[in-house]
């Protein structure tokens, strides 16, 4: 398989879901055109980010919206579920851990971490937060696969340091700094800040020009 640009792999999920939106509807048989007018994009760029992994419709049919919907959950790993902890019990690591939408998706909070002595023992909905010295022992007790810091920046990197020496290979980092795992370790940055700058930068309406 050619390397997919990440691009393409950003979008994965966004077929996802209106790949699951369109199969709760009914709908059985969708186009490229429909797909492109429920993304934002054009119809030849949902045919190109497509064939990446293969051949799904059929020209003047479409696409077999069920079927297109099994093959993008295999293409994400979304047809099986993951186990996922979070480390940091602030109001992102409760928010996280109420998030059903993830379950839904396959993706099951098992544990969630912190130092704070006074967090520590307390419950989130039916998670107990632990403490992260327990934390290397509770992962490999419980086959864990993803990891979420939701802790501060100046915390962030001795955080993913333990991520890492647990045998985690998955990181996902709502942390505002960039940390530095080794080769192997898959990361996702997510600062949840940008979206908004970018949509910002649309309502002044690109007034800063260079000359």
């Amino acid at each position: 398989m050619n390397k997919i640009p990440k691009t393409v792999s950003r979008r994965l999920g966004l077929y996802h879901r209106c790949l699951k939106n369109l199969t709760s509807s009914g709908k059985r048989n969708v186009s490229s055109k429909e797909l492109a007018e429920k993304l934002g994009i054009k119809s030849s760029q949902v045919r190109k980010d497509l064939s990446y992994f293969g051949a799904f419709g059929k020209r003047g049919v479409g696409y077999d919206t069920n079927y297109l919907l099994e093959m993008v959950e295999r293409i994400l790993g979304v047809n099986k579920s993951w186990s996922v902890v979070i480390i940091g019990a602030g109001n992102l690591g409760h928010a996280l851990a109420n998030y059903d939408v993830l379950e839904k998706n396959g993706f099951y909070i098992v544990g969630i971490f912190d130092n704070d002595p006074e967090k520590i023992g307390q419950k989130i909905g039916n998670l107990t937060i632990k403490d992260i010295k327990e934390f290397r022992e509770f992962v490999k007790k419980n086959n864990v696969e993803i990891a979420v810091i939701a802790v501060p920046a100046t915390s962030a990197q001795e955080v993913a340091d333990i991520i890492v020496e647990s045998g985690i290979k998955g990181i996902i980092n709502f942390s505002p700094m960039t940390i530095n795992v080794p080769k192997g370790i898959i990361i996702e940055e997510i600062d949840i800040s940008i979206p908004f700058k970018n949509l910002t930068f649309k309502l002044t309406g690109n007034e800063f020009r260079s000359a």
